[in-house]
């Protein structure tokens, strides 16, 4: 998380235990594809528990570019192709699974531009009003190109989902990022990772519905 190193060892330990009830009742590989995300994001904010330990501790340094670069493999290069990708396979709907894939097919495009700049450009991170600031030193114009990318594949792909609540997970993304954008204009990918951390609870909503709906299908149908 981006406050400090208990509030972000504090939200992996929240996640994993979301991840694990979400892996225990997910029935089918694409369920469990989806809640890997939970248990994707535990990690995530683990690494950022170890920036913020290698800022407390210099002797620690090493660790957190490590950690720095760990996280920012999560930010930018897994997530516009996973999330859209993992809708993708656990939707029923023809049309939209066309659809999905396209954007699928985007997000894939966005975390090889983004995964080529991070080895190609310097990224750092540092404490900035009391949160971790990730710096990419990419060229404006790549910065504008790969962010229009990031939120056609993260944050508009979910509302082409047949499923109500997968759609809360573009309303999640679009919203805190706005949110993070106006508030936290120099923190932006450390506080937008907290706040789109709450899909997690989605997720869980919708593993746990469709196990109810299938358990609710077989005790009415015929023996």
């Amino acid at each position: 998380m981006c406050f400090s190193a208990t509030a972000s060892f504090g939200s992996a330990t929240v996640l994993l235990i979301i991840g694990g009830v979400c892996i225990k009742n997910s029935e089918t590989g694409p369920q469990r594809l989806l809640s890997s995300i939970t248990l994707m994001l535990s990690v995530q904010q683990f690494l950022e528990g170890i920036v913020w330990i290698s800022f407390m501790n210099p002797e620690y340094s090493e660790w957190g570019k490590t950690a720095t670069y760990g996280f920012l493999i999560f930010a930018q290069v897994i997530w516009p192709f996973f999330i859209p990708f993992s809708i993708m396979l656990i939707e029923k709907d023809k049309k939209r699974k066309k659809i999905l894939l396209f954007l699928t097919i985007i997000g894939s495009v966005q975390a090889l531009f983004l995964g080529y700049g991070m080895l190609r450009y310097s990224v750092s991170s540092e404490i900035l009003h009391s949160h971790v600031r990730y710096d990419l030193d990419f060229p404006p114009a790549n910065r504008w190109f790969g962010g229009a990318l990031y939120i056609i594949a993260t944050g508009i792909s979910p509302f082409f989902s047949s499923n109500k609540r997968l759609r809360m997970v573009g309303v999640i993304v679009l919203c805190s990022y706005l949110f993070t954008r106006v508030l936290y204009a120099q923190n932006v990918i450390s506080v937008w990772c907290y706040f789109a951390a709450l899909i997690s609870f989605v997720i869980l909503a919708v593993i746990l519905q469709v196990k109810k709906e299938k358990v609710l299908i077989s005790e009415i149908a015929p023996v």
